[in-house]
């Protein structure tokens, strides 16, 4: 990933955090049939160095056989994202050497999967899976909540994927690099024009910081 210094983030806890947040990642796979691409949930748990993502796909999924290979495999964790009109850079009004760009906010990480065939690990995957985002609900929907015959056919048709996180790197393009008067008309342009209340955050993180 292209890493601009600025931009860079490191910490560990930053990252995680952004992956449960953010869970739905785009899954690339590559193997004799070339690059594979999907969006697949995953759950993030302790263990190693950097943790360990667990997922499940159908079994009739074409990656299940680079998976299963244990081919180097990346997830690529999407989190807020937003065009940046030039408009709301006070350097605008200064001298006008001013361009449009887009602010976002990624997760890469790297591993050596294994395919797990094994219906109590999956099961336990689909209900943490589930519990993640149901829990914030006043009436949280779970697994049981449904017919044990319909869930366990459910089941036949999907595998589970274990990645341990051998690498893993962040980009926060949070408007860093302009300066503090044009960071504070991105944050107030964003909110103003009720674009996106999460980038704003962080956009006034970076303010405040500087």
């Amino acid at each position: 990933m292209y890493q601009p210094s600025a931009f860079r983030e490191e910490r560990l806890e930053t990252l995680h955090a952004l992956i449960r947040s953010h869970p739905l990642a785009t899954l690339i796979t590559g193997g004799a049939g070339g690059l594979i691409a999907n969006l697949v949930p995953f759950t993030l748990v302790d263990g190693g160095e950097r943790g360990v993502l667990r997922a499940h796909i159908a079994r009739a999924n074409d990656q299940v056989e680079p998976l299963s290979a244990g081919a180097e495999t990346l997830v690529v964790f999407q989190g807020p994202e937003s065009y940046i009109t030039p408009s709301w850079y006070a350097s605008k009004r200064e001298h006008g050497k001013v361009v449009p760009t887009w602010n976002y906010v990624v997760v890469q990480a790297r591993g050596t999967p294994h395919v797990v065939d094994d219906p109590t690990w999956i099961r336990a995957q689909i209900g943490d899976l589930t519990a993640t985002q149901e829990n914030q609900r006043s009436a949280p929907w779970k697994v049981t909540d449904a017919p044990e015959a319909y869930i366990s056919g459910q089941m036949k048709a999907i595998i589970g994927v274990e990645l341990p996180i051998s690498a893993i790197e962040g980009k926060w393009k949070v408007s860093q690099n302009r300066s503090a008067a044009d960071r504070q008309g991105v944050q107030e342009g964003l909110r103003n024009d009720k674009i996106n209340e999460e980038m704003a955050r962080l956009v006034g993180f970076q303010n405040r910081d500087g």
